[in-house]
């Protein structure tokens, strides 16, 4: 007797869409091989779920997905041994668009258990099929036991379905490729989209091309699947090691450098959602901050280029991401609510803040070992950010010009003898180094900030805490560098020194310093060289702010209490060229222990050394 064809059209809730699912249903045509395999998965997580509510049992069985690839044919076909159709339940779920078999198997079955897994609720999934395929079958059968059946459906949506026989309940998604489509016949180019998007799906998938068939190593590769069904991030913590999070990391990203860090995140209700971040490692300061995370929707990969699930200021960071509750568009590929995104962003920067805490106080040896990579980021994410500068301060280490490290309050604590409630620092230890030596000679420590994002970070830190001030060591000549003598002013050296620089109107300030050697230093003032600093960030974002070499806001200050100044005072009265002379080298060597001279300066400079030399 032969069997009963029935045929009959698509019927969609709107107008015909088909022509749309071909070509605009999703942003790649790589995706429709997810999410046919995605299915195959529901079913199997379906037939799980009816197996441990007692109404199916299953046995031993084994459950997994199949695709094969027939370039003869020209066919991929998925397959699976999961819960399987009726002809009714086909008719309901395939032929007609926007309906979806998960949503209502969920609905059935929600009050038995929230977290089923079930990840096809999407409705379309199945059609993304005919993006690559002029003609698609499917071969189902139920678990119930009722037969078989086998649909067929052309690109402009006409189907036919009759009985067919099948061994064993599942079904079989058919794909005819189209001729324009031929690239998806190529065996590399299917491992590659099974490896991008499938690599962590929860049940085992394999792959096998039957062109490859006679190739032993090949054959003895189909028999592995190509995915993890228990991907890191499913696990818990305490059972992970550092081993395997940067084996982990070496694999997902491609990177040969063990990660700086890692962050694993197991966030419960009610954001209920799992990852794993890390800090990649960099070779140079110039090397690309960008990072990447990719987003899984239950262990389906869904796209690492969605930029709002972190805040800017994070996305250095490398990951992967699994949220089971994420709101998507139909393609998966777009964030649809933004309520929730906040939600996940906002945690992930607390923990990435309590990481950071977590490492300076527990492991500090380690911390300070990998704090240069980090400081950049840390500072940055602060001016982003209050709330996530408020949770990281404590974390934060001063690199001292000796190369030992201290966070702000060990620092203030450490010299609160010498100078209380101040950070001094230095941008440059080989051009500052005689006030680094000053500093040092009376028990203080200098800090090092060499990079133009300091100076906006310490302001930052002022403005949020008025109680503590950060000053470079030559923005002022500190008490500590003070001896108890009082110094008089010397007109007559303050005529010279303002001749000698060349600067009528130059500040110039008589201080007894403790340290005899040093007869003259130029000092700086915070404010103003701070806005020298900016002006020259300005400068280098293209802006017109003007080349000056220096502020005007400087101070030349004599040490009264060295030799060389004496000795100046008295030749100034016998021998007024010579006094000259001393006076602008003692002007040029104080410039020179400041900043890089010109190379007007550098000349005069030069000359003048050489004709002191040959006084001698």
């Amino acid at each position: 007797m032969e069997n009963e064809i029935k045929k009959g059209g698509i019927s969609v809730e709107t107008n015909h869409i088909f022509p749309i699912i071909k070509k605009w249903l999703y942003s790649e045509k790589d995706i429709f091989l997810r999410e046919i395999v995605s299915n195959a998965t529901d079913a199997i997580t379906k037939l799980k779920r009816l197996s441990s509510l007692g109404q199916y049992d299953g046995g031993d069985e084994k459950y997994s997905v199949k695709v094969t690839l027939d370039k003869d044919a020209k066919t991929l076909t998925v397959s699976d041994n999961g819960i399987g159709m009726t002809e009714e339940e086909l008719e309901k779920y395939i032929c007609s668009i926007a309906l979806s078999g998960a949503l209502d198997f969920i609905q059935k079955y929600e009050d038995q258990n929230q977290n089923n897994g079930i990840i096809g609720h999407f409705g379309l999934g199945f059609y993304s099929s005919f993006m690559v395929s002029d003609t698609v079958e499917i071969i189902t059968k139920s678990y119930t036991g009722e037969s078989a059946v086998h649909w067929t459906c052309n690109g402009a949506g006409e189907y036919e379905i009759e009985s067919c026989e099948r061994d064993g309940h599942g079904t079989d998604v058919i794909m005819h490729i189209s001729e324009e489509e031929n690239e998806y016949l190529d065996k590399y180019k299917i491992r590659e989209i099974l490896d991008k998007y499938c690599s962590f799906m929860s049940v085992d998938i394999f792959f096998k091309d039957e062109d490859s068939s006679e190739d032993k190593k090949e054959e003895a590769e189909d028999d592995k699947p190509i995915n993890n069904t228990s991907p890191l991030w499913l696990k818990n913590p305490s059972d992970c090691t550092d081993e395997e999070y940067n084996e982990f990391y070496k694999k997902v990203f491609g990177d040969y450098r063990d990660p700086l860090f890692h962050i694993h995140i197991n966030a419960d209700y009610p954001l209920n959602f799992k990852g794993i971040l890390y800090f990649p490692k960099r070779t140079n300061e110039y090397e690309s901050y960008e990072g990447q995370i990719k987003l899984f929707y239950n262990q389906v990969f869904v796209a690492d280029d969605i930029k709002d699930v972190i805040p800017d200021y994070l996305l250095m960071l490398k990951g992967v991401l699994d949220c089971p509750e994420l709101p998507l568009n139909v393609s998966r590929s777009y964030l649809q609510d933004n309520a929730y995104i906040k939600k996940v962003a906002s945690h992930i920067v607390k923990k990435v803040a309590d990481k950071l805490c977590s490492m300076c106080q527990n492991d500090r040896d380690k911390y300070e070992e990998i704090w240069r990579e980090l400081k950049l980021f840390v500072e940055y994410a602060s001016l982003r950010d209050r709330k996530f500068h408020d949770r990281v301060k404590q974390s934060y280490l001063l690199e001292l010009c000796d190369g030992k490290f201290m966070t702000v309050e060990e620092y203030l604590k450490d010299c609160e003898e010498t100078h209380k409630d101040i950070v001094y620092y230095a941008t440059d230890k080989e051009l500052q180094a005689q006030y680094i030596s000053m500093f040092e000679s009376q028990g203080s420590k200098i800090a090092l900030f060499n990079h133009q994002l300091d100076t906006q970070y310490i302001g930052m830190c002022e403005n949020a805490d008025d109680k503590v001030k950060f000053k470079r060591i030559d923005s002022d000549v500190a008490d500590m560098l003070k001896s108890d003598e009082n110094a008089a002013e010397n007109e007559e050296l303050t005529k010279l020194f303002r001749e000698v620089s060349g600067n009528e109107n130059l500040n110039v300030s008589f201080q007894a310093l403790k340290d005899e050697k040093v007869p003259a230093l130029i000092t700086l003032s915070e404010e103003s060289r701070r806005m020298d600093d900016m002006m020259k960030m300005y400068a280098g974002m293209g802006m017109n702010v003007g080349d000056g070499q220096f502020p005007t806001e400087y101070t030349l200050v004599v040490n009264s209490k060295s030799p060389l100044i004496a000795r100046l005072s008295e030749i100034g009265r016998d021998d007024p060229e010579k006094s000259k002379l001393m006076a602008s080298e003692i002007y040029k060597l104080s410039v020179l222990a400041q900043r890089r001279m010109t190379s007007d300066e550098l000349k005069s400079f030069l000359s003048d050394s050489f004709s002191l030399l040959g006084l001698l």
